[in-house]
């Protein structure tokens, strides 16, 4: 069996490595378009300040290793252009000797990724303007920054905030600029604040409800215009989301996002392809639909149940409740399920309690701010989604997110065994705290 895979990512290479291990005798093509394989795309934020000491670490498994060692045809620079679905052929260009190449299939898996949006702004191809979603991207502007001082981040998702974080460790002067009214996006408005305060306190000045009209400069920008004012900039990072890379895949059905849809084995539209990963979509355990929220964890699962169902051993993805962590100078931001915006978008009968505590006992020394947010239905009290800011709120996002797995309700989290010592918790955990508000 003849196995080509488009992208040499998290989702791409864990089907590959599914197939090495449990497939017969296997043939399998890997086209990556880029030059790295399997590397860590959420590390690079960390490789800007040294945190991460070298862009070597952030690689699993190198392109040699995955060939030498276990047998794939792993190819770089290698840009997968159409897909002729009836005659089972992968049509591109080898970007390295500008020649066309083309590869038959038995079997197809589409784990092409996402590439960071950049919107048609004037300026936006002027020397200085960049994004980060690869580590050449990260390596361009680590030799920026040494020659720079003002720094304009354009959005407050997760890269956003992790890579103003970063400017300011390497002695920046840094602004972010967001048209929404709040700081990390999928926060609550009542959530918000606590981000603002926190970027505030690390000397980020932040303008929000404003639009980028233009990107000023002659050869290099020099400045960022919006709707409200006009800010210094040699160096600005484009952080306003993902479009996936599913353009080539014409004829496959897409999602609204233009994600490739897929059925919970991973198959799409067309027989004898599959996708997974950030190109694909992801069936949301709560809105019961297909949705798309890229996230590593969701493609190294998609690819690795991708990889299994394409060689026969069906077994279905099982969906996601959109779980999210991240560090923000002293903060951990985390989040799980529906937000208050995201409940009433699909028409729940929600409430919701906001509560703050400690993340340990309150004589600890050591004991920090805390804020909990649960989402719930009204009547039943089914679990919707939680927010959680401050010290620990990585440990409990998980409990909520399995909690949510299990769609237990507020009354039921009572209920939950949780560990408790005074260096780690109080005698009722904070979420817990939370549902007891809720009557």
């Amino acid at each position: 069996m003849k196995y080509v895979i488009v992208g040499g990512d998290a989702a791409g290479m864990s089907a590959a490595m599914q197939i090495v291990r449990k497939g017969i005798n296997p043939e399998i093509t890997v086209f990556e378009q880029g030059e790295y394989y399997s590397y860590a795309q959420c590390g690079l934020p960390y490789l800007l300040t040294g945190e991460v000491s070298s862009a070597e670490s952030l690689v699993a498994r190198s392109q040699a290793e995955f060939q030498e060692r276990y047998g794939i045809d792993a190819r770089t620079l290698h840009r997968v252009e159409a897909v002729d679905f009836e005659n089972r052929l992968v049509c591109g260009t080898q970007l390295d000797e500008g020649q066309p190449f083309e590869e038959s299939y038995d079997q197809l898996l589409i784990a092409s990724g996402a590439r960071p949006r950049m919107p048609n702004w004037p300026g936006i191809s002027l020397d200085g303007v960049r994004v980060l979603k690869t580590i050449p991207d990260a390596e361009a502007l680590q030799r920026e920054a040494g020659r720079v001082q003002h720094v304009v981040v354009i959005g407050a998702g997760y890269v956003g905030l992790e890579a103003a974080e970063s400017f300011v460790h390497m002695g920046k002067d840094v602004r972010i600029i967001n048209r929404s009214g709040r700081l990390g996006g999928t926060f609550d408005d009542d959530m918000a604040p606590y981000i603002l305060e926190e970027a505030q306190r690390n000397g980020i000045a932040v303008n929000l409800n404003e639009q980028v009209q233009e990107l000023e400069g002659e050869q290099r920008v020099s400045a960022v215009t919006t709707d409200q004012g006009r800010y210094r900039a040699d160096l600005v990072l484009v952080c306003v989301g993902v479009t996936p890379n599913t353009e080539f895949a014409a004829g496959l059905a897409c999602h609204e996002s233009g994600a490739v849809l897929v059925d919970p084995h991973l198959r799409t539209s067309e027989a004898g392809v599959f996708a997974a990963g950030d190109c694909a979509s992801q069936y949301h355990r709560l809105k019961r639909r297909p949705d798309y929220m890229p996230l590593g964890t969701t493609a190294n699962k998609q690819g690795m149940l991708a990889g299994l169902n394409l060689i026969g051993r069906r077994q279905p993805f099982q969906g996601v409740v959109g779980t999210g962590v991240l560090r923000f100078f002293d903060l951990t931001l985390a989040r799980t399920g529906l937000n208050s915006r995201e409940a009433e978008a699909e028409g729940l009968p929600w409430d919701a309690v906001v509560i703050e505590s400690r993340q340990m006992a309150g004589y600890m020394p050591g004991a920090g701010r805390l804020a909990v947010k649960l989402v719930y239905e009204k009547e039943t009290h089914r679990l919707l989604g939680g927010q959680l800011i401050g010290p620990g709120a990585d440990k409990r996002v998980d409990v909520l997110a399995t909690a949510l797995y299990s769609e237990l309700s507020t009354d039921e989290l009572l209920h939950l065994d949780l560990a408790y010592a005074p260096p780690y918790n109080g005698v009722w955990d904070p979420i817990q705290q939370a549902a007891r508000r809720i009557r």
